[in-house]
C-alpha cells in the first residue's frame, strides 16, 4: 500500500512523512499544475475509523472557499489507499519563520492575525472550527500574506468530543480543556495567543506539563506587559478566559483589529507588514516547494458529496479541467488528518510527572471546567496513531455505525511507481555552526570619514546532508530593540562571510552582540556566538 499513487498526477518529491501517512508534492498530469497529496498509508488504512476521520476532514475542507484558507481540489477513496489532493502554497509556515527570525514588528503580526480570522471566518460561516490553529498551522507565502492550513482534528459548531480533549496544549482556549462542544470562541483564543507569539517570541503561557498548562489557560492573568501597549486590548479581549467575552464572530474581531492598527500604526500599517513578512519569507526561500518562485493566480476546483450516495465525486471533467489550469503553488507544508507534519514542528509537551514522547493521549472521564474545583483527568504520555508531536489527543471515539462511506466508483490505478525502495529518513540534525568571528570588533558610526564603519563576520557552517551551496546562513544583531538579518555568502576558505555595519551614531557607545544562524533544507537552524562589536558614538580623529 505505501506504493499506492493517485492516478492522473506524476510524482515529484516527497513534502513529509508521519506514522499513518505521507504528503507528496506532485503535477497534474493534464495541467501541469503542482499540487500536495496527503495519502493516508500504512496498516491504519485498514482501520474504519481513521478513514472516517480522513474522509471527514476532507469533506470539511471542499465546504471552505476563501483566499485565506488551503483548498481541496480532490478527495480520492480506494481498496488500495485514501488521498487527498490539495492546493500547495509557494511558502514556509509561521513557525520556520519565527525560529529563524524571532518575534515579528507589531505590524507583520497585525497581517499575520488579520489573514488568520479572514480564514477562521470563512471557516466558521460554513459551519466548521478548526481546533488546532497555532504557528505550524500558519502558512507564509513570498509575498507576506497568511494561510490557513491543517483542518485535521476540525469538527462542526458544536459538535461534542465526548470524553476527549484534542487540540495542542500551549494554544488550547480553557473550555477546550474540558472537550466543551466545538466552538470558534476557540479558535478566536488559539489565534491570539499566536497573535501573542509573533510580538514576543514565546506562547502565552509556559507551563512544562499538562496540569500547569491547563490551569495557566484558566485561572493565570492574560499576559500583555512584553508585547507593544497598543495592541494589549487586543490580547485581553481575544484571550478572555470565557468565551462570550471574546469578540465574535471573526469578522467583529476583524473590525477592532483594523481600528486599533489604524490608530496606533498609522493607514499604511498593512502595506509595511506585508512587506516585512515577504522580505523574512524570502530569506528562507530555500525552504519553500519551489524556491525559484513559481507560481500564478490561484482558482479552485471545488468538489461535492453525494447525498444520495454518500461517495466523494468531481465536478465534470471538463469543469475541473479548467479550474486547475493556472493554479498557484500553494505551500500546504503542514497537513494533519493523518497524523502529518513537514519541517517546522512544535515541541512535544511531557505530561506531569512523565518522559516526553512524540504525541500526549489525556485520558478520564468528563472534564471539568478548569479553576473550578472540580476533578481533573489524570495525563499520561503514551503514543498515539497522529504522530504529531505538541498535540493533545484523548482516545476517541468508535465511528457512529453506519457512518463510513463506500469507495467511489472512480478508484484511481496503481502506479508504476510501486514497489521502490522507502524514501530516506527526516533529516532531523541542525547544521553546525564553528566560533563566529569579527574583524574589526570596533566601528565608527555612519559618515565618518576615517575610522572602519563595517565589520566582517565570519563563521564556518556544515550540515550532514544539505550542501555548503544550499544552506541559507545570516548573521543577526539587535539595535534599539529591533532584530536585523543580514545574508551570509560562502568563501573559498569554507566559511561563511557577511558585512555588519554603517550603523547610525548612537548616544553613547554601544557592545551589539552579533549571532550567526545557519537553516538547512530541511528547516532545520543552529545558533553560533555571539561575538561582540563596539560601535563608538565618536568618529576616529584623522
Amino acid at each position: 500500500m505505501t506504493g499506492w499513487q493517485v492516478s492522473g498526477y506524476t510524482p515529484v518529491r516527497q513534502l513529509g512523512a508521519g506514522a499513518s501517512g505521507r504528503v507528496d508534492l506532485a503535477v497534474h498530469d493534464a495541467t501541469g499544475t503542482p499540487v500536495a497529496i496527503k495519502y493516508l498509508t500504512g496498516g491504519v488504512g485498514d482501520d474504519p475509523s481513521f478513514r472516517t476521520a480522513f474522509r471527514d476532514e476532507a469533506r470539511l475542507l471542499g465546504e471552505i472557499d476563501d483566499p485565506h484558507v488551503s483548498r481541496l481540489y480532490e478527495y480520492v477513496e480506494s481498496p488500495d489507499g485514501a488521498a487527498i489532493v490539495m492546493e500547495l502554497v509557494n511558502g514556509v509556515s509561521l513557525r520556520q519563520m519565527l525560529r529563524a527570525h524571532g518575534p515579528t514588528a507589531p505590524e507583520s503580526a497585525l497581517c499575520v492575525l488579520k489573514g488568520s480570522l479572514a480564514g477562521l471566518g470563512a471557516a466558521h460561516a460554513r459551519g466548521v472550527v478548526h481546533r488546532d490553529y497555532k504557528p505550524e498551522n500558519v502558512l507564509v507565502t513570498a509575498e507576506g500574506a497568511s494561510k490557513l492550513a491543517d483542518f485535521g482534528i476540525a469538527m462542526p459548531v458544536g459538535a461534542g468530543s465526548g470524553v476527549s480533549v484534542t487540540g495542542t496544549p500551549r494554544y488550547m482556549a480553557p473550555e477546550q480543556w474540558t472537550g466543551a462542544p466545538a466552538s470558534p470562541a476557540c479558535d478566536i483564543y488559539a489565534a491570539t495567543a499566536t497573535f501573542y507569539e509573533c510580538l514576543t517570541g514565546r506562547p502565552p503561557y509556559d507551563g512544562r506539563d499538562l496540569l500547569t498548562l491547563r490551569q495557566q489557560h484558566a485561572t493565570a492573568p492574560i499576559p500583555t506587559d512584553p508585547a507593544p501597549a497598543p495592541v494589549h486590548d487586543l490580547l485581553r479581549h481575544g484571550m478572555a478566559k470565557q468565551p462570550a467575552d471574546r469578540p465574535q464572530p471573526a469578522q467583529a474581531f476583524l473590525v477592532l483589529l483594523e481600528q486599533v492598527a489604524g490608530r496606533a500604526y498609522g493607514a499604511d500599517w498593512e502595506e509595511r507588514g506585508l512587506r516585512e513578512l515577504a522580505r523574512r519569507a524570502a530569506l528562507l526561500a530555500a525552504l519553500f516547494p519551489f524556491p525559484a518562485g513559481t507560481g500564478g493566480a490561484t482558482s479552485l476546483a471545488s468538489t461535492a458529496l453525494g447525498a444520495s450516495t454518500g461517495r466523494w465525486t468531481w465536478l465534470r471533467p471538463g469543469r475541473a479541467r479548467r479550474s486547475l489550469v493556472g493554479a498557484g503553488v500553494v505551500a500546504t507544508l503542514l497537513v494533519g488528518g493523518a497524523g502529518l507534519s513537514y519541517a517546522a514542528r512544535d515541541e512535544p509537551l511531557p505530561a506531569a510527572g512523565a518522559g516526553t514522547s512524540g504525541s500526549t493521549t489525556v485520558t478520564g472521564g468528563a472534564a471539568a471546567t478548569p479553576g473550578a474545583g472540580s476533578p481533573t483527568p489524570t495525563p499520561s504520555a503514551t503514543p498515539t496513531p497522529s504522530g504529531e508531536p505538541g498535540t493533545t489527543t484523548a482516545a476517541p471515539e468508535p465511528p457512529t455505525p453506519g457512518a463510513t462511506t463506500r469507495p467511489p466508483t472512480r478508484s484511481p490505478s496503481p502506479s508504476a511507481s510501486t514497489g521502490t525502495s522507502p524514501p530516506p529518513p527526516p533529516d532531523t540534525v541542525a547544521p553546525t555552526v564553528g566560533k563566529v568571528a569579527a574583524n574589526p570588533t570596533r566601528l565608527d558610526p555612519r559618515g565618518c570619514p576615517y575610522g572602519p564603519t563595517s565589520s566582517t563576520i565570519a563563521a564556518a557552517v556544515a550540515d550532514d546532508r544539505t550542501p555548503v551551496g544550499s544552506l541559507r546562513v545570516r548573521l543577526r544583531y539587535t539595535l534599539d530593540g529591533r532584530s536585523t538579518d543580514v545574508a551570509m555568502s560562502p568563501s573559498r576558505d569554507g566559511s561563511f562571510r557577511g558585512a555588519f555595519g554603517d550603523l547610525p551614531r548612537p548616544a553613547n557607545a554601544i557592545r551589539i552582540p552579533v549571532r550567526v544562524l545557519a537553516t538547512d533544507q530541511a528547516g532545520n537552524t543552529a545558533e553560533g556566538g555571539p561575538v561582540y562589536v563596539t560601535l563608538d558614538s565618536n568618529c576616529t580623529p584623522g
